[in-house]
């Protein structure tokens, strides 16, 4: 199970810039993060005279967008989805982590501003941790806005670290192949037996291969 954090707080308190510079940080650590930010009162990511807005205006109920390097989907859903169902559209990540979604049953880390608010959010519903500009007195653990790093050591050790997870899969030519289990322990136990070895691989957590192969195939 791919675990999920939620960054909440009041408006204007800076959860952005915070989940900003805790991504960063992840991602420098190997990790594969998706975020999920929720908006109340809605947003357009489409600009006027764009291919997509002209389609999406024309009546379409879903566009995607795709490339070899980045795909979107703009769909019109017939009521807002829950989180669960957006985790579940979340694929190949070790964490998932939503901006928003205060009211929500997952681990909830608030970002706290004295000069926003006087009072916590999230005291009494699954509050892990607090990025604050004040001290208070809980047993709950508290960081510093710029202390990236200490959040997302706390991430690592709470989350990530708990999650055991070994997986791999195989993508030839862009596309997808799947793989039963047998084949994917037996993949995995290969390929990091093979690569043990090698001078600078020993806290490896996030391997990547990638063969190219002749137009032709060469003559045996």
């Amino acid at each position: 199970m791919v675990p999920v954090i939620s960054f909440v707080g009041r408006s204007n308190v800076g959860k952005t810039t915070v989940l900003e510079k805790v991504v960063g940080e992840l991602k420098s650590r190997g990790y594969r993060v998706a975020v999920i930010k929720h908006d109340s009162h809605g947003f357009e990511m489409d600009q006027p005279g764009k291919d997509t807005w002209r389609l999406a205006q024309a009546g379409s109920d879903v566009v995607i967008l795709s490339s070899a390097v980045k795909m979107a989907m703009i769909k019109k859903p017939a009521c807002e989805l829950s989180l669960d169902r957006l985790i579940s559209m979340a694929e190949d990540v070790d964490i998932i982590i939503t901006e928003g979604f205060k009211t929500g049953d997952k681990p909830k880390i608030e970002v706290f501003r004295s000069d926003v608010s006087d009072k916590l959010l999230t005291i009494d519903r699954g509050l892990v941790a607090l990025v604050t500009d004040r001290h208070f007195d809980i047993e709950t653990p508290q960081f510093a806005f710029e202390d990236a790093r200490g959040i997302a050591d706390f991430i690592e050790k709470n989350y990530l670290k708990q999650t055991g997870r070994r997986d791999i899969s195989l993508r030839i030519n862009c596309n997808d192949i799947g793989l039963n289990t047998f084949v994917k322990d037996a993949m995995i136990k290969t390929i990091t037996g093979m690569i043990s070895s090698l001078h600078g691989t020993e806290d490896a957590r996030d391997i990547k291969i990638e063969i190219r192969l002749p137009t032709t195939p060469p003559e045996f």
